[in-house]
């Protein structure tokens, strides 16, 4: 874990500044996605470091949406976190709130996924499974293509993280579904 932090201590961080079940659920679901990506790109050691950067990405959105990836840095400095986490967790704003670009693998995975699996989520949704179990690449492209659908999940800013990555989209959109998986049969 993150310098002397449990992951109970982060959750309990994260839920002082989020209420909201759905970012609640969005934390939980990219720390799974985090540790899935740390573990299948040969970061295994690092997978609790990894979990907990997706768990505390987005520490401010909520009580401080104009600040995002901003105010974290200093909420996650007052509490001593490792810089290695603070930078982390602010690069997945480089181009909208900062000017932090990913650089490590475990930040360009984050900057990817972390749209990504808003949309994908919004997908399994629609289907009559509401689950990630059944979902297949295809349905996902669909409605990425279908900008009104999820609206607010930025398509450029999935792309740009396939891009970071040097990953066509169809993989980075498997690889995540796969990853989800993992979460919903963790969750079930």
């Amino acid at each position: 874990m993150a310098e002397g932090m449990t992951r109970e201590q982060a959750w309990a961080l994260l839920t002082e500044y989020n209420k909201e079940p759905f970012h609640l659920t969005h934390a939980q679901t990219v720390e799974g996605v985090m540790r899935y990506f740390a573990n299948k790109l040969g970061y295994g050691e690092e997978a609790d470091f990894w979990a907990m950067v997706g768990l505390l990405h987005d520490l401010d959105f909520e009580s401080f949406p104009q600040e995002h990836c901003v105010k974290s840095q200093e909420i996650m400095a007052e509490h001593g976190l490792d810089p290695r986490l603070i930078r982390a967790t602010a690069s997945h704003g480089w181009g909208l709130t900062v000017d932090i670009r990913p650089e490590h693998t475990m930040e360009k995975v984050l900057y990817a996924v972390d749209e990504l699996t808003g949309l994908i989520g919004a997908v399994a949704l629609m289907r009559p499974s509401k689950s990630v179990m059944d979902l297949e690449v295809k349905s996902v492209k669909k409605k990425f293509k279908q900008s009104s659908f999820a609206a607010g999940c930025s398509r450029a800013v999935i792309q740009q993280g396939a891009d970071l990555l040097g990953w066509d989209l169809d993989q980075l959109i498997h690889e995540t579904i796969l990853a989800m998986r993992t979460v919903e049969a963790a969750q079930a």
